[in-house]
């Protein structure tokens, strides 16, 4: 009889500590890693909109001083497009 009683107490304590060992990974390991991951997924969006940020000012800039040419190139492309979506 007692063998039925200490199988569920060791299954339970077996549980216990490895409950406790996925904790403690969690805690030493997957947390910092998703921690770098997203402090490196920030560092790069952050980049990529600063990128973005300077190419719209060079065109803008662009636009500003030959706005002729902007326009020209702006119904050129419409133009294009038209004719490439019918």
């Amino acid at each position: 009889m007692t063998d039925t009683i200490s199988k569920p107490d060791d299954t339970t304590a077996q549980i216990v500590r490895l409950r406790e060992q996925v904790e403690t990974l969690m805690k030493e390991r997957v947390t910092p890693a998703v921690a770098d991951m997203a402090g490196r997924a920030e560092s790069v969006v952050d980049g990529a909109t600063n990128l973005m940020r300077d190419q719209a000012q060079t065109i803008a800039g662009h636009v500003r001083d030959q706005p002729l040419i902007a326009i020209l190139l702006a119904a050129g492309v419409g133009y294009l497009l038209g004719r490439t979506t019918r």
